[in-house]
């Protein structure tokens, strides 16, 4: 491995023009892609194999033309304070609103809610129903103009409206923290390198990954019903990615520089050694994020394999346009320990007493994890097991309009509903009679609404609803709390038990769906797929690393590091989000449960993310032990090149994510908040406090491995073993000059 990427980053660095052509022009091609593919269409939610689905898809085929899978919208109108909806003033702009709405081409239906009754009982709240024959997504311009502009009438005639549902789902703003996260990662690359064009690299070729990346995902969005927080994650990732692994191998290069190679053979050899550990680093994170396919819901697949695509084009663009803009860059860019002048670099490196360099921060804190392992690993583990404290009262769900900021007028059209109907008016329960193989369907449609009737936590259940055919039936039964309450999802239950009063008393299937009854279905095949996707990815993963460092422990640590990082991660989530605490300081408008997806979500990111800094910082350390340095004094060389690095790293992901923290979108919001803490906690409190208390407790027996296992296991060669022997048996450079040297320098 470490051979071949020594070839492959010396070529990049001789064919620097040609490799820069290359990735110009697949970022010109995503981006010609990007700006003439149509727009996205409705990113479809399914969950195969759960109830909810299978009632829905019944609706599809018994109801046809009903555009059960449309675009809604309810009007909530209220009106002024000492009137009521019902007075003439209001009752004859509501008319003329609803007028306005049903002239819209798109439009399939429009209710009246005075011929509905749909009006609370004090008279001063009523919502109409829009329907429409298209998806969410696939909503003209025109059409969702016509929704806005018909709720402003309403409101120039003095009533307050607001507009709920699908029909208006805004594209999720982002924060003006995102970019902060990437000045920020700037400046520690600047304070990292000494040099701005040093720090520059990474920043360049990280957005031209994601470029790609998110073109690519954007040109296929509408072939492939991509959602708009697919691109999302997939911009998080392969920025905070792309950063890091360039930052590793330009650390490298200096490095090498520093030890009088050339510049081509510096860049060969970065890429040979912090090269292999990129691969293997990206392959974990590949692996976590297509693992998600287990799930079995298309959604979370998608995004896994868009996330999963930009981590890999991340990968290869770190191991091909680095080394050329390596050798674009020729002597501007110095040698590791030579700082700018404005940095000090006009000043000799501070020595000890003996004349000897001042060891740096790394080696001073592996020195100190050596002298005291057990109270730093006794320490640590307690902390973070405080931290995760909060997962035993973990409550999970989706987002809804209720979850938005109360700035949207999504939001409050939820509230006024809630106020008006009640909490549990926002999430109604679909209710599918199939009684093709009853005898009386109809007698059985009432029957299960009788017996739903006589369950706890039901305001209201509307008479049985029949296709042409007549033998299914539609019955709506409004909840008495809100949709994301666990009383909710015990109605749901209720219903579907097979000895309750509702399907005991009928010869009928009855089926429970709607929004809310899919979130349910949604959050129980997530708890199912956990433990599966857990193994599939813990697994693979660790079996590639018994390949990268030829142990038994070292990866068996890395596994156990990791779930401490996303138990205690998962914790603050949930203090925060689920709590409240300090929810202010991120902008959480509203607690409530967590998102459902976030546990397995955090499992695959953050295992991956977690791999790279054990890949990163332990190949360091297995690279001296294999050069013949004691166990402890290769943890020491481990951190004396790579701590700093390493911590550089993890800053700049840390930075990146929490820039995320500022989008409108809540899902977006969690999962930047998510992963931030996840690598606060994995970088400085596992790999970089545990990790070495705990090889310096296992010596030796920490790089151990049966022989039958190592005869087996492929020599991967991350630990640039093989570039040793090349060098030793002084074999030629084929482009070297009459002195056995080539150094190429700018352009």
């Amino acid at each position: 491995m470490a051979t071949f990427l020594y070839r492959l980053g010396r070529f990049a660095f001789r064919r620097r023009r040609l490799v820069a052509l290359v990735w110009v022009a697949l970022l010109t091609l995503a981006g010609v892609g990007a700006a003439t593919a149509p727009s996205a269409g409705d990113s479809s939610f399914s969950i195969p194999g759960t109830e909810a689905q299978k009632a829905f898809d019944l609706l599809e085929e018994r109801f046809p033309g009903s555009s059960a899978d449309g675009a809604t919208a309810r009007i909530v109108f209220k009106a002024p304070a000492g009137e009521k909806i019902t007075d003439a003033g209001a009752k004859a702009a509501v008319h003329k609103t609803i007028d306005a709405l049903d002239d819209g081409s798109e439009v399939a239906a429009v209710s009246d809610p005075y011929t509905t009754k749909t009006f609370s009982r004090n008279g001063k709240i009523a919502y109409s129903s829009v329907s429409y024959k298209v998806g969410p997504g696939e909503l003209a311009d025109s059409s969702m103009d016509a929704l806005e502009q018909a709720a402003e009438d309403a409101r120039g005639a003095g009533l307050t409206v607001d507009v709920g549902g699908d029909a208006l789902a805004a594209e999720p703003e982002g924060g003006a923290t995102e970019a902060i996260g990437i000045v920020v990662a700037a400046v520690v690359l600047v304070l990292t390198f000494g040099s701005l064009l040093a720090a520059g690299l990474p920043l360049l070729t990280a957005i031209v990954g994601v470029g790609i990346g998110v073109g690519a995902i954007t040109a296929l969005a509408s072939a492939l019903s991509l959602g708009t927080t697919t691109s999302t994650l997939a911009a998080m990732l392969g920025l905070a990615v792309g950063i890091d692994y360039a930052l590793f191998i330009v650390s490298r290069y200096r490095s090498e520089l520093a030890e009088g190679r050339s510049r081509e053979e510096a860049a060969g050899r970065a890429t040979g050694t912090a090269g292999s550990a990129v691969v293997f680093a990206g392959l974990t994170v590949v692996i976590a994020l297509a693992g998600l396919a287990v799930v079995q819901v298309p959604m979370l697949t998608k995004m896994g394999v868009a996330a999963a695509g930009t981590v890999a084009v991340a990968v290869l663009i770190a191991l091909t346009m680095i080394p050329a803009m390596l050798g674009f860059a020729g002597r501007r860019i110095s040698p590791a320990g030579g700082k700018a002048r404005w940095l000090g670099g006009n000043r000799p490196p501070k020595t000890d007493a003996a004349g000897e360099p001042k060891p740096n921060m790394g080696t001073r804190w592996a020195r100190f994890v050596l002298r005291r392992p057990v109270a730093v690993l006794i320490v640590g583990v307690l902390g973070l097991g405080a931290v995760a404290a909060p997962v035993a009262s973990l409550e999970l769900g989706l987002p809804d309009d209720g979850s938005q900021p109360t700035s949207t007028t999504q939001r409050r059209a939820y509230d006024l509903l809630s106020e008006g109907f009640g909490p549990g008016f926002n999430g109604p329960l679909m209710i599918v009679v199939d009684g093709k193989s009853s005898k009386d369907p109809k007698a059985a449609a009432t029957d299960v609404a009788d017996g739903i009737k006589k369950l706890d936590d039901v305001v209201s259940v509307t008479p049985a609803a029949f296709n042409k055919a007549g033998d299914t039936a539609t019955i709506t039964v409004i909840p008495d709390s809100k949709p994301s309450s666990t009383t909710t999802e015990d109605l749901v239950h209720a219903i579907r038990e097979g000895d309750g009063p509702v399907k005991g008393s009928t010869d009928a299937e009855v089926l429970v769906t709607g929004t809310t009854a899919m979130n349910i279905d949604f959050s129980q095949k997530l708890n199912d797929a956990l433990v599966p996707y857990l193994a599939l990815v813990v697994g693979l993963a660790f079996l590639l690393l018994i390949a990268v460092f030829r142990s038994i422990l070292v990866p068996l640590k890395a596994a156990l590091g990791f779930l401490l990082s996303v138990l205690a991660a998962l914790g603050a989530v949930i203090a925060v989000f689920q709590w409240g605490w300090l929810s202010g300081l991120i902008g959480v408008e509203e607690t409530g449960p967590i998102m459902s997806m976030m546990p397995i979500f955090m499992v695959g990111v953050v295992f991956g993310l977690a791999m790279d800094y054990e890949v990163f910082l332990v190949t360091r350390m297995r690279e001296a032990y294999v050069h013949g340095e004691r166990p402890d004094q290769a943890v020491v060389t481990g951190f004396r090149y790579g701590a700093r690095v390493v911590s550089a790293a993890a800053v700049i992901m840390i930075a990146v994510f929490s820039g995320f923290i500022g989008s409108s979108e809540s899902m977006v919001k969690m999962i930047g908040f998510g992963l931030a803490i996840a690598v606060a906690f994995d970088a400085f409190v596992v790999r970089m406090t545990l990790v070495p208390a705990v090889l310096a407790l296992l010596g030796d027996k920490a790089w151990w491995v049966p022989k039958w296992l190592d005869r087996a296991l492929p020599n991967v060669d991350v630990e640039g073993e093989g570039l040793r022997t090349l060098e030793e048996d002084g074999a030629p450079d084929p482009d070297a000059g009459p002195d056995g040297r080539r150094e190429l320098v700018g352009v």
